[in-house]
């Protein structure tokens, strides 16, 4: 069978499947992704582009590498040494100088893009607009599609407390749709027997096989809550910022940030519950702070480490959150 074959069935029973899903069985889609969800993205996704430089050849990709070798845009021009391809001698300055030189050129080359989705229990949860796991789910898609939109390969990773699961770059739809049918069919709970990891654990985990999983020059964006970011984690972070562009995006909900209007709530985790009047004023505030920091101590660590930091609240649409991102410095 060739590859083109396995690949248009593979294709083809994504979209059987999706199709013949009994209508009882289609999740709420502010509580549960599903797959037809994501594919749909794939035209918003053009909206939102990865590019940050002016490129004149789209064949080999859509980004400036970091070395430098004969290739489409030029960089610089130096003194000419002993190997130096003399096609390359820049005519014009060894004119003036009467010292020979040569023509240095930046190649165009593809660009790997990473998504990593936090999947952990603390992610199903929202007051209003969708799961802060709908939303990662939708922001991991919209870059999925926006990377194959533009030629690029697309990897990722989806972990919780109880699994984690990696994917290595590759190009195509195939790869887009692989990584789109692993985040509809995870579940919290699906591995309920297993016993996890505790939250912060599984978080530093993952930002340790990140570091090592992606490659240099990679485009790597993080759509998690960050709940129980340990030192550990923070370290990792960084050495993933040392050798790829790296954009941190904080999902939350209205209620992490502030707590509702004056009154009496009870709350549960389905084995606890808690009661509490938020008219105090004092409590208010501590509440207010505790989100504040967590949003400083991300937004401070991006700053220092030269990454991107973005916030999406639950009620945000997931394709404008991004174009504002990509648009902005």
């Amino acid at each position: 069978m060739t590859p083109y074959l396995v690949s248009a069935l593979f294709k083809w029973s994504f979209f059987q499947a999706q199709s013949e899903r009994p209508a009882q069985h289609v999740a709420d889609e502010a509580v549960e992704v599903s797959l037809g969800s994501l594919l749909q993205l794939s035209r918003p996704a053009a909206g939102v582009s990865l590019h940050r430089s002016a490129i004149r050849a789209l064949q080999s990709g859509g980004y400036l590498a970091r070395f430098r070798g004969r290739g489409m845009e030029f960089d610089e021009t130096r003194l000419y040494s002993a190997g130096d391809d003399i096609r390359s001698l820049d005519w014009k300055v060894t004119a003036r100088t009467g010292k020979p030189h040569t023509k240095l050129f930046r190649e165009e080359r593809e660009r790997p893009v990473f998504c990593s989705v936090d999947y952990r229990a603390s992610m199903f949860f929202a007051t209003r607009g969708a799961f802060k796991s709908v939303r990662a789910a939708q922001l991991g898609a919209l870059l999925a599609w926006s990377a194959h939109h533009h030629g690029d390969r697309i990897g990722g990773q989806l972990y919780s407390e109880t699994h984690t699961a990696e994917f290595k770059p590759q190009h195509g739809q195939l790869a887009v749709l692989h990584l789109l049918k692993t985040l509809a069919d995870a579940r919290q709970g699906t591995n309920a027997s297993r016993r996890g990891v505790p939250a912060g654990a599984a978080l530093q985990q993952a930002l340790e096989r990140l570091s090592l999983h992606a490659r240099p020059g990679s485009l790597v964006f993080l759509f998690s809550d960050f709940r129980k970011l340990n030192q550990a984690g923070e370290s990792s972070l960084i050495r993933l910022a040392r050798h790829c562009d790296v954009a941190t995006v904080l999902i939350y909900d209205p209620l992490e940030s502030r707590l509702p209007p004056t009154g009496h709530y009870r709350f549960s985790d389905g084995t606890r519950e808690i009661a509490f009047d938020s008219a105090d004023s004092r409590t208010q505030a501590h509440y207010r702070e505790r989100f504040e920091q967590r949003c400083d101590r991300l937004t401070s660590l991006a700053r220092r480490h030269r990454m991107r930091f973005i916030a999406c609240c639950t009620t945000d649409d997931p394709v404008q959150v991004l174009q504002r991102a990509m648009q902005s410095r």
